[in-house]
């Protein structure tokens, strides 16, 4: 599937499952011939050195991906793992200390539940002073009630923002967030009181299934009323309008869609990350002048593909922000 915002990470899950069970098919291939010459009471064919060393290394290899197989679907989407940032501002003036953000993205729950019940227990642990959401909810109307059960307990640890993703769009008008104590932002803004500082948590969701950039307007409004000295904050779930946040001011900008590739390679990283630019923002921290961009590895698994995650564990973000200047930045 092709979208607004490139190639879908659909792509890269295949790619990977094609080539492991291209590699697993010399296994079965070999296993048949080996078991038929047996039950025919046949010699095993004389062959050079060369052959023996490649038979070898394709049974090896399918071994390998068998594991991989194993490990990307049953064992890996399992192991939810905390990441911790440091953001340094002026801006937070009078802070006794760094402001604790949770950041979750890319939930999209299914009818099984995965990690919807950790996920509460392991926020509540990191002692948030905010909590913010980027989007991409379930893979169908039958995941709804496990995502808002999981969200509404996650509201109750601390204030809560959302903003929808792409997949929020596809199966008509869902109430995903009513009841659940979170705050949808779409061109909205609101102030908090946090740790004797203050700051701005804005957002706009994604509302068509095209996926196009939210119209100026929108994104002006979503500002409208912060003072230009004052730490931003700001929930969108695709880390391709990082130039519009850029531009507006914005401190940091909370992303997700990418999904870390949810397939990657030791070294190279993300095999596709579904955005205009590539793998420059593919999963992490990254800064763009004055405005720092947070890219969400993402909770759950893309819906039209296999379930599976490789060298891309599911993420919980948690981002300090720290005032300049003070023993908190030591």
């Amino acid at each position: 599937m092709l979208n607004a915002m490139g190639l879908a990470p659909t792509t890269g899950l295949f790619v990977f499952i094609a080539a492991v069970l291209a590699i697993s098919a010399g296994t079965i291939s070999y296993a048949i011939a080996w078991i038929g010459r047996k039950l025919n009471r046949q010699e095993e064919p004389k062959r050079s050195g060369l052959a023996r060393w490649t038979r070898r290394d394709v049974l090896g290899m399918a071994g390998g991906g068998v594991a991989c197989i194993v490990w990307g679907g049953f064992l890996e989407p399992y192991r939810l793992e905390v990441t911790r940032t440091r953001i340094v501002s002026p801006k937070l003036r009078g802070a006794r200390r760094p402001v604790r953000i949770v950041h979750i993205s890319d939930l999209h729950c299914d009818p099984k539940t995965r990690n919807e019940l950790k996920l509460p227990p392991l926020i509540a642990s990191l002692s948030a002073d905010l909590i913010v959401y980027t989007g991409d909810s379930i893979n169908s109307p039958e995941g709804l009630a496990n995502f808002r059960r999981c969200l509404t307990e996650i509201a109750k640890i601390a204030p809560t923002f959302v903003s929808r993703g792409n997949w929020d769009t596809y199966f008509g008008p869902i109430d995903y967030f009513g009841d659940t104590g979170a705050t949808e932002l779409h061109g909205a803004n609101h102030r908090l009181d946090i740790a004797g500082a203050h700051l701005w948590v804005a957002g706009a969701g994604i509302m068509d299934a095209r996926m196009l950039h939210p119209a100026a307007k929108v994104l002006d409004s979503a500002l409208e009323g912060i003072p230009e000295e004052d730490f931003k904050v700001f929930l969108y779930h695709s880390p391709d309008l990082i130039y519009s946040l850029v531009d507006r001011g914005v401190d940091l900008h909370c992303a997700g869609h990418t999904h870390g590739g949810q397939v990657a390679m030791p070294f190279y990283g993300a095999l596709v990350t579904a955005s205009q630019y590539g793998k420059r923002f593919e999963a992490g921290l990254y800064r763009e002048h004055n405005t720092h961009l947070y890219v969400n590895r993402g909770i759950g698994m893309e819906g039209r593909a296999p379930r599976v995650r490789f060298w891309c564990r599911p993420e919980v973000s948690l981002i300090e922000i720290a005032p300049a200047g003070s023993p908190a930045t030591d």
